[in-house]
């Protein structure tokens, strides 16, 4: 005899590739196990209106082939319950009405929050797991440890870039491509590595101090000047939007007004930071006599509703298994996570920082092995370019300007620069 109490299915912030095969593995294990499950439509957009109408009842018939695809089967929303106490309330008052007993959350560190939320407001009447999505791959997980979507969307990224790298040979031109990524660089160098892109531009290049406008156009601007000293007037820049959180405040001074989602994150779509990269690149390099055709390129929706490829495809479908089968057996307030092969699920408290509201964040590590060689691959300015005097003879010749000028005005470029051990050399100064 099944139970009276159902488990539901909701899903939040925004999509990506995998989505649907957690919803099929936890629906289809669910079932099997006698329970019966429901998806809840929107996110949490309606149950916290305490509307309990947008509901879809999910069996295994009408499961057992969506993880194939990409989009969310119950579609998806960034509404934020948390904000207001009533709403939370409401959502939980709706999954009571519901019959719902337990839930499992499919989200990023926004919807990790709110589940977390709701779980404690519960007291006991609702256990919660989530399971942790995110094609920016920032989650606080171990470095070996890729969040779902990610490896998706980094392999439909580097497609495109390929075909732009061509395009850019082709036609000698340059690319600024920016890639999604709020606050981590991971999918920007995910992609651009792989690709064998020019450069790519992460924010934790510039970390501990505000990013300046200026350092990255130098960065672009010298990356040209470079290679077109190589006798390459083409190149692709991969550039992560999350530069632009980063940024000095006097820099975006003219972009203060743009437009929050609910849980305060700036709609980084909305500043076409390509676009201002792009003029403001022409514009230095026209100090030097210097003319380029540039072309700024988004590419990120392109991304998040990719058919998974079978990396993800298998492991979000051990994920919803496992979130199924943890929350069926008593199982609660935890995130789900696959390490080494084997289910470890994570407590709240250890993802989720409570004075943020958000889970923590797992930045790329500048100081590692993996990055350092991403940076000797790149052709961009570098350490060596300054030390070794036939060389920045021969730059400061394309620029059109004194040896001398040339460092000085890009020289600061690379104090920063990582070493390939990740750490500087003894007898360094």
């Amino acid at each position: 005899m099944k139970p009276q109490k159902k488990l539901a299915i909701l899903v939040g912030g925004g999509p990506a590739p995998g989505i649907n095969s957690v919803i099929s593995a936890a629906t289809i294990r669910s079932e099997l196990e006698g329970v019966d499950v429901i998806g809840i439509r929107g996110g949490f957009s309606w149950i916290m209106e305490g509307n309990i109408d947008h509901v879809t009842p999910l069996n295994i018939e009408a499961v057992s082939r969506i993880h194939f695809r990409g989009g969310s089967y119950l579609g998806i929303s960034r509404t934020n319950p948390t904000a207001d106490p009533v709403k939370l309330e409401n959502a939980i008052i709706s999954l009571l009405r519901l019959d719902v007993s337990q839930l499992i959350t499919i989200g990023g560190d926004d919807t990790a929050y709110s589940a977390m939320m709701l779980e404690e407001k519960a007291h006991g009447r609702i256990r919660v797991v989530h399971v942790p999505k995110t094609i920016d791959n920032d989650l606080d997980l171990p470095p070996y440890v890729d969040t779902f979507g990610y490896q998706t969307a980094r392999h439909y990224g580097v497609e495109i870039v390929k075909n732009l790298m061509v395009d850019a040979q082709t036609t000698s031109r340059w690319y600024f491509v920016i890639t999604m990524g709020r606050k981590a660089g991971h999918l920007a160098l995910g992609i651009g590595k792989a690709a064998g892109a020019t450069l790519t531009l992460i924010p934790e290049e510039f970390a501990c101090q505000r990013i300046r406008m200026k350092a990255l156009v130098d960065t672009l601007a010298g990356a040209i000047i470079k290679r077109l000293c190589y006798g390459h007037p083409d190149g692709v820049a991969v550039i992560a939007e999350g530069l632009v959180l980063d940024m000095a405040h006097e820099d975006l001074a003219e972009i203060e007004d743009i437009e929050k989602d609910d849980h305060g994150n700036v709609r980084i779509a909305e500043i076409n930071i390509g676009e201002i990269l792009k003029k403001l690149v022409e514009k230095r390099l026209r100090n030097f006599h210097i003319k380029t055709t540039i072309i700024a390129k988004n590419i990120g929706y392109e991304l998040r509703c990719a058919d998974p490829i079978p990396l993800d495809m298998e492991y979000t479908r051990d994920l919803g298994y496992c979130a199924a089968k943890h929350i069926i057996e008593g199982g609660n307030a935890v995130v789900i996570s696959l390490e080494g092969g084997q289910f470890l699920p994570i407590p709240f408290d250890k993802m989720i920082d409570r004075e943020t509201g958000r889970a923590r964040i797992r930045m790329v590590d500048i100081q590692s092995t993996r990055y350092a060689i991403a940076r000797h691959y790149m052709i961009r300015l570098s350490r060596e370019d300054f030390t070794d005097p036939h060389n920045l003879a021969r730059f400061a010749a394309t620029a059109g300007v004194s040896p001398q000028t040339f460092q000085d005005e890009f020289v600061y470029l690379v104090e920063n620069e990582p070493y390939l051990s990740g750490k500087e050399p003894d007898d360094r100064a």
